[in-house]
C-alpha cells in the first residue's frame, strides 16, 4: 500500500497538478496552499480514525473489557481535568474539522455527489461518536471563524444535527453522478473504494447507531425511534461484507505510524492493556456466584474445581456459555480470537501429548490406571480446542494483569509484552495490518434486537439476535492470522466447526422466545463490539446506568449510590442486563475500592473535553452548562441527555 499522507488543518502539504507559476499566481502561504482538490482531502480524513483507538485506552477499562496498568485513572473512573489523556477523539474532530468541510463544500459546489455523501456520512459517523463520548459540544459554531470562544449545543439539540448529516449523506448518495472519477475514490477511499451503495449503507447505520442510543428513554417506542432503528438496520449492512473497515498499511519500511494502533510492532498493548476478568467469566460461562449478606464469591463445594480452575461456585444462569465443554455448542469460539491465551497448540494426539495435557489440567498425581481413559479424549484439534482450551482463559483485574484464578496474558497470547521476535507482526485484530473497525452488520443486527426487544415483539428480536451472532462468527473468522511466528492457534476451518456448533446449541439456535431476555441480547451486542467498538458498548452500560439499582428517574447519592459504595443489582434480579457485572466500589468481591472523593460516589458517564483546546481556552462556555457545570471536579461523571429517562434537568 502506498504511504498515507494526512493533511493537517495547520498545514496541507499536498498540490494539485498545476506548474509551478499557476500555483505562486494562486497562493499567498507556499505552506499552506488556498485550494487543494476535493479528494485529496479523502485519505488523511479517513486514516485519523485511529484516535478513536488511542481513546480505547480509557474506554476499554471504563467498560470492563480491558484492565490496564497505565490508563488506571479510568479503570477507576476517576482522572483529573488538567490532562488531554482520552482527548485524541476531541482532537479527532478538530483534525477532520476544516479538511472535511472543504471536501464537502468543494464536492457539492462541482456536483461531485459520491464524495459530497462519503463526507456527510464521515461527519455524522465522527459526531455521532463524539457527542455519545462527551456529551455537550461546540456544535453549531463549531467552524465558525473570528470566534475567540464557541458556544457549546446540548446533546438533544446536537442529535438532529448528526441525523441530517446522514440523511444528507443518503440524499446525494443517491443521486446520479456524472463525474468520471477515475481512480481518485479507487486510490484515496481506505473504506469502500469509492462504492457508492456501500456508502449509503454505512450511513443507515450511523443512523441506526444514534437512534438506539435513545432506546432506554420512556418515549423510545412511541416517538417513532424504535421503528427507525428497524428500518435503518434493514437498508444497512446485509452482511459481514459490508462492515465498515478502514485498511491500513501492511509495508514495515515505512513508519509504522500507518500500521494498526494494536500490532506489535507499534507496542501500544504490550501487557498493560489485558483482557479483563469479567469479559473472560461471561464468555466462557463461569461468572461467580455471590454471598449476598458478604459480597463474598461462594467457595466451590462441588466437583467443578477437579481440574483447579474454578474455584468458586458458578452462577446458576449463564448467559452466553457454560463450562459443559464436553458437549458441542456449550464453547464460544471466539473466545479464542478475542482473547489471547498461552496453552500450546498440539498439531497431533499422541499418548505423550495426552499425557502432558492431562498434567497441565491439574491431574498428575493419578493413578495410570485411571488415567487411562483420558487417553483417548482429545481425538482431534476440535476437541481439543472446545474440552482443554476453554479451561484455559484468564482475566485480569481493573489495574493488574493478576486476576482471581489467574494472570491475563498479552492480546498477543503469552505472559509476557509483545515481541516481534515471538509475536511476529501479531494475531486477529492485535495485528500490524488488521484494520481499523468503524461498525459491523453483526453490531446492526443487535440494534435491531434490542429495538424489537422494546417494541414487544421478542420473536423479531430472537431472530435479530441469532443473524448478529452468525455475522459475528463471519467477522471473527474473517480475520484469522495463520504464521509461523506467533499468529492465531486456531484455523479458520477448526473455527468454523466450533462456530456452527455454538449456533446451533442452547445459547443461540436452542434459545426459544419464551427464554429470550434482554440480557441475551445486551450481552451478545458487547461480545460483537469486543474490544474495537468499546466506545459504543459504554453507551449501552450507561444508558442502562451500570446496572445501579436505584429508584427514581436516573441514579444519585442516596439514590443509586453513597460516597464509598455504588448499590448494584444483584444478578438473580430479572432486570439486571449485565450478569456478572459490577462496578468496582460496589460490595462484592475484588471490587470493594471507593471512588475518588471528587466523584461523589458516582461512576463516569462522559469524558471530558480535550484540556488544551477546552479549560485553556474556551473555559467561559465550559462554566455555563447544566446541571453540572463543566469546570465541577465531578464533570465527567454528568450523565449525558441520551441516558436520561425523559428530559435532562437544569438542576440537581
Amino acid at each position: 500500500m502506498k504511504k498515507i499522507l494526512i493533511i493537517l488543518l495547520s498545514s496541507v502539504l499536498v498540490f494539485s497538478n498545476t506548474g509551478c507559476d499557476a500555483y505562486l499566481d494562486v497562493n499567498k502561504n507556499v505552506d499552506a496552499p488556498d485550494y487543494v482538490d476535493d479528494f485529496l482531502y479523502l485519505a488523511g480524513i479517513q486514516q485519523s480514525y485511529q484516535d478513536y483507538y488511542y481513546d480505547i485506552r480509557a474506554v476499554g477499562p471504563l467498560t470492563q473489557m480491558m484492565g490496564t496498568t497505565d490508563y488506571t485513572s479510568f479503570a477507576n473512573h476517576y482522572y483529573s481535568k488538567a490532562s488531554d489523556a482520552a482527548g485524541q477523539m476531541w482532537r479527532l474532530l478538530w483534525l477532520q474539522g476544516i479538511n472535511l468541510e472543504n471536501m464537502i463544500t468543494q464536492a457539492t459546489a462541482s456536483e461531485r455527489w459520491t464524495l459530497a455523501g462519503m463526507g456527510y456520512a464521515m461527519k455524522a459517523y465522527t459526531w455521532d461518536m463524539l457527542t455519545k463520548y462527551h456529551g455537550e459540544m461546540p456544535c453549531k459554531q463549531a467552524y465558525e471563524s473570528g470566534l475567540l470562544a464557541h458556544e457549546y449545543d446540548y446533546q438533544y439539540d446536537i442529535y438532529p444535527i448528526v441525523r441530517g448529516w446522514a440523511y444528507k449523506a443518503i440524499e446525494y448518495l443517491s443521486k446520479t453522478d456524472k463525474t468520471i472519477y477515475g481512480t481518485q475514490l479507487s486510490d484515496n477511499d481506505y473504506i469502500y473504494g469509492g462504492d457508492a451503495e456501500k456508502w449509503k449503507k454505512f450511513a443507515y447505520a450511523v443512523l441506526a447507531r444514534n437512534y438506539i442510543s435513545l432506546s432506554n428513554k420512556t418515549d423510545f417506542v412511541s416517538s417513532g425511534f424504535a421503528d427507525s432503528v428497524i428500518y435503518c438496520v434493514n437498508n444497512s449492512f446485509a452482511s459481514s461484507s459490508d462492515d465498515a473497515t478502514i485498511r491500513v498499511s501492511t509495508d514495515d519500511e515505512i513508519d509504522t505510524k500507518f500500521m494498526n494502533f494494536w500490532g506489535v510492532s507499534r507496542a501500544n498493548l504490550s501487557r498493560i492493556y489485558f483482557q479483563h476478568e469479567y469479559a473472560v467469566q461471561i464468555m466462557t460461562g463461569t461468572v461467580p456466584q455471590y454471598d449476598k449478606n458478604t459480597g463474598n464469591k461462594v467457595p466451590n463445594s462441588s466437583n467443578q474445581n477437579i481440574l483447579g480452575v474454578y474455584p468458586y461456585e458458578l452462577n446458576p444462569v449463564q448467559i452466553l456459555a457454560d463450562t459443559v465443554s464436553s458437549v458441542s455448542g456449550h464453547f464460544d469460539p471466539r473466545t479464542t480470537l478475542l482473547f489471547g491465551w498461552t496453552s500450546p497448540k498440539y498439531s497431533s494426539f499422541t499418548l505423550e501429548d495426552t499425557v502432558t495435557i492431562i498434567n497441565d489440567l491439574g491431574l498428575p498425581n493419578l493413578l495410570d490406571t485411571v488415567r487411562l481413559p483420558y487417553i483417548e479424549v482429545f481425538t482431534t484439534e476440535v476437541d481439543y480446542i472446545r474440552r482443554y482450551v476453554s479451561k484455559r482463559f484468564y482475566g485480569g483485574s481493573f489495574t493488574t494483569e493478576v486476576g482471581p484464578i489467574g494472570s491475563a496474558p498479552s492480546f498477543y497470547g503469552r505472559n509476557a509484552s509483545g515481541s516481534t521476535t515471538s509475536d511476529g507482526v501479531g494475531r486477529w485484530l492485535y495485528r500490524n495490518g488488521a484494520p481499523y473497525i468503524l461498525t459491523t452488520f453483526a453490531e446492526m443486527k443487535m440494534c435491531a434486537a434490542e429495538a424489537y426487544w422494546k417494541k414487544d415483539d421478542k420473536a423479531s428480536a430472537l431472530q435479530a439476535l441469532q443473524d448478529g451472532i452468525a455475522g459475528h462468527m463471519d467477522f471473527c473468522q474473517k480475520y484469522i492470522y495463520l504464521t509461523t511466528i506467533g499468529g492465531d492457534k486456531i484455523t479458520p476451518a477448526t473455527f468454523r466447526l466450533l462456530a456452527n456448533e455454538y449456533l446451533a446449541g442452547p445459547y443461540v439456535g436452542g434459545l426459544t422466545v419464551n427464554d429470550l431476555t434482554l440480557s441475551h441480547i445486551m450481552m451478545q451486542k458487547w461480545v460483537c463490539l469486543y474490544p474495537w467498538g468499546a466506545h459504543e458498548a459504554w453507551v449501552d452500560l450507561r444508558k442502562y446506568h451500570y446496572d445501579i439499582d436505584y429508584t427514581g428517574d436516573y441514579p444519585k447519592t442516596g439514590n443509586g449510590w453513597e460516597r464509598n459504595e455504588v448499590y448494584m443489582k444483584w444478578d438473580d434480579n430479572e432486570d439486571k442486563v449485565y450478569k456478572g457485572f459490577y462496578l468496582r466500589p460496589a460490595n462484592v468481591e475484588h471490587r470493594k475500592t471507593a471512588y475518588n472523593i471528587d466523584n461523589d460516589g458516582s461512576p463516569c458517564y462522559r469524558i471530558r473535553p480535550r484540556y488544551n483546546s477546552e479549560y485553556m481556552w474556551n473555559l467561559p462556555s465550559l462554566k455555563k452548562l447544566l446541571p453540572i457545570p463543566g469546570d465541577a471536579l465531578n464533570y465527567h461523571c454528568s450523565i449525558p441527555w441520551f441516558a436520561y429517562h425523559g428530559e435532562m434537568p437544569t438542576n440537581l
